[in-house]
């Protein structure tokens, strides 16, 4: 199976539980049934929320910096500049 496939699958099973729970199909207290099942989407909605902003920043807090391309890089924009300005161009 591939990765999309799993979550659809997964999609679809959430979507049909909570269909059948919401329809109360299943015999459930009735503070659940009033209180509880009719937030569950936005419940759902907002922890993916903040998984995904406390995934994000994580990913930036531990971003490796590479100092090594760094210096590489200014290296090639010197030499681009000298280059260029050997060809008469006026730079900055």
């Amino acid at each position: 199976m591939t990765r999309a496939t799993e979550a659809y699958t997964f999609a679809a099973i959430a979507i049909a539980s909570y269909i059948v729970l919401f329809l109360g199909l299943v015999p459930l207290p009735e503070t659940v049934q009033d209180k509880i099942i009719p937030v569950l989407p936005w419940w759902a909605l907002i922890t993916f929320g903040c998984y995904c902003l406390g995934n994000i920043g994580n990913a930036m807090y531990t971003f490796r910096d590479c100092p090594e391309a760094y210096h590489e890089l200014m290296g090639e924009i010197s030499q681009a500049k000298s280059d260029l300005r050997s060809k008469g161009l006026q730079l900055n």
